[in-house]
This record gives C-alpha cells, structure tokens and sequence, in this order.
C-alpha cells in the first residue's frame, strides 16, 4: 500500500501534527469557545464527538446532526480544519455533506469488519483524509485488515490513531499503550502515519504530559488530545481533558527529537545490542534442549507436561529477580510466560511422536 500525506492545506509537516477540541460537542456556545481558544493558542485542525458511541445505552451519546452546523462555524469564524468520528455510512454523508475536512473511526468501529466495509464503501469515490483508530482488543491483524478496507475503496490519506488498548485489569492508564504493536505497525507499514491519543490512553488529564512525550520519542507523527474550555463540566470524559491553555504548555514542554542519523558511539553501542542479542538467542537455544530432555523424563515415566507449582514457583522468582535488577514485572512476567509457552509447545511436541 502507497499513502498520500494527511496533511492539510497550509499544514505543515513538522511534528507533531495536533488535532484538538473537546470529546463531545454540547452546545454551539462551547463549541465555539473551545474552538477559538485553541485556534488563538496555535491548534489548526478541531475535534469533536458528534456521535458518541456508549458502552450502555442511557448516556450521553452526541447531540447528533445538529452538531455539524456548529463545526462550520467553526471553521468559517477561526480558519480551522474540522475533524469528527463516523461509524456508519449515515455518519459518513452527514459529516460529508456539512464540508468535515477530516473523519476519523474509533475502536469500537475499527473491531467490526462488517462496520468497517460499510463505511468504506460509503467513502468510494471520495478524498478525504481518514485517520483509523486502533480496534479495542490488541489484534494487530485486525488493524491491518481495517486499514486495508478504506484504502480498497481508493482512500490514499490514510493515517491511523493509537488510543491504547481495553483491558479487565484496574491499573494506570485508562487504556493499555502496548507500544509495541504501533511500532509493529510501523515497521510493516513505514509510510502510515500514526497519532497519539493520550487523552484514551492515559484517562486522566496529569498522563497526557509523559504520554505525548513517550509518543514523540518513539517517532509518531502526532497528536490528537481532548481539550474543553472548561473540562471539569463536560458532559463526557471530563477528567481526560485539558483547558487549550494547559494543551499549549503541554506542546511548549515537548521535546521533538528528529536526528535519525547513527553517530560512530550510537553504531557502537547497537554493534553491542546485536552480539548480546545473539547470545539471549543462543541460551534460549541450550533452554528449550533442557525442556526437550524432560520431556523426555516425562513420557518415559508418565508424567503430564505442565506442573502447575514448579511453573508459579519459576515465575514468581523470576519476577523476584528481574525486578532487583531494575526490570518491570511485567515485562519479566511477558518473557517468561512467552519462554514457558514455547516450552511447553516443545514438550507436547516430543511426547507425542
């Protein structure tokens, strides 16, 4: 796939690119004072929920239709682009027939094949860019495929949003980063813009300082956070907004690291990371032929492969350890459980033949 650039015109592509306005409009008067406060602080390019998808019915869900005359004002009075999020081919006309330079589909949306080939066929034909959040489930394959549904219907500017991912577990962040499956996405596809939304991510508007700046460390090309002009009265996700003021000292603070060229220390040191690579590769190597042996041991004296306690009691030191040396649990726990897997995988393999 070959994209053509998202920005818009006038736009240009120094980083990040930065969409903003708050998650749901409410009324033509904070629409407006939103979007004029953000466009006096530097923002081109504002954000609003028009349709609010709800987790139950009940909620607010967007003021609907009535919305999209208030984003022309918008960009009539402040020179703005606008931006909204579509999820049916309704959506897709309406935002279209009220001159939306900018759609974006969510997570709930980009997880539903059938949603995603309706909007695409509701988008043939037309130019416009459209940014593709990533579905709420960690599937990257999923992603792809959604992607790969607007560009089949002739969409070029094409870019794609990480919000972060659903998760059971109560932890930090209101969304799970996973950053390892944009970068995957970065490396399949180079050209594919990627935006941040730490606004999703975080949940909490104090996360959206380090998020943003963890974004543009890994190279993403921009930004795209819920700001309201006054947040603690929004109607929806109020504690994931920030005034544009704060929004402004948020981007004042960045730091844009754009040098890509390998100095003779940086060459050094990856020449290091390569040999150490190879010798994890190697005791991985030796590991699995131990697993193979008692595998082995196992069949001969017809034991079950998995032993639930030695495996817990495996984890929980390695855990133990990793964490003395300054390593995160679960970045310990990911590794051991992937080692254990394949392990295991190897053991059933070997009894069985």
């Amino acid at each position: 796939m070959k994209f053509e650039s998202i920005l818009l015109p006038g736009i240009d592509n120094k980083r990040p690119l930065v969409i903003s306005g708050p998650c749901s409009a409410e009324s033509e008067e904070q629409v407006l004072k939103t979007a004029h406060q953000l466009a006096a602080n530097g923002v081109r390019i504002f954000r609003a929920g028009i349709w609010k998808p709800r987790t139950k019915p009940g909620g607010f869900e967007g003021v609907g239709v009535i919305g999209l005359p208030w984003m022309k004002r918008v960009k009539e009075e402040t020179g703005m682009y606008t931006a909204v999020e579509v999820a049916t081919e309704r959506h897709v006309f309406e935002a279209l027939k009220h001159g939306i330079d900018m759609l974006w589909i969510g997570a709930r949306t980009s997880a539903n094949p059938f949603a995603m080939q309706e909007i695409a066929d509701a988008l043939s034909g037309i130019d416009i860019p459209v940014l593709i959040k990533n579905p709420v489930n960690p599937d990257l394959e999923l992603w792809i495929g959604g992607i790969e549904r607007i560009y089949n219907a002739g969409i070029r500017r094409i870019g794609v949003i990480h919000r972060g991912f659903s998760t059971y577990d109560n932890k930090l962040y209101r969304n799970l980063p996973a950053w390892h499956i944009p970068i995957e996405l970065r490396r399949r596809l180079p050209e594919l813009p990627i935006i941040c939304d730490p606004s999703h991510i975080g949940g909490k508007r104090e996360l959206i300082e380090p998020l943003s700046q963890q974004a543009m460390d890994l190279g993403f090309d921009g930004l795209i956070i819920e700001s309201h002009c006054c947040p603690d009265c929004a109607w929806s996700d109020k504690d994931q907004q920030v005034t544009p003021d704060t929004l402004k000292e948020i981007l004042e603070k960045l730091v844009i690291r754009n040098t890509i060229q390998s100095t003779e220390n940086l060459c050094s040191l990856r020449r290091q990371i390569d040999e150490l690579d190879e010798e994890l590769l190697q005791l991985l190597c030796k590991r699995m032929r131990v697993s193979s042996e008692i595998a082995q041991y196992k069949k001969e004296n017809n034991m079950p492969v998995l032993q639930t306690n030695r495996y817990d009691e495996i984890l929980s030191k390695r855990v133990a350890q990793g964490t003395d040396m300054d390593m995160s649990e679960d970045f310990i726990k990911t590794v051991f459980e992937a080692i254990h897997e394949e392990s295991v995988r190897k053991q059933i393999e070997l009894i069985n033949r």
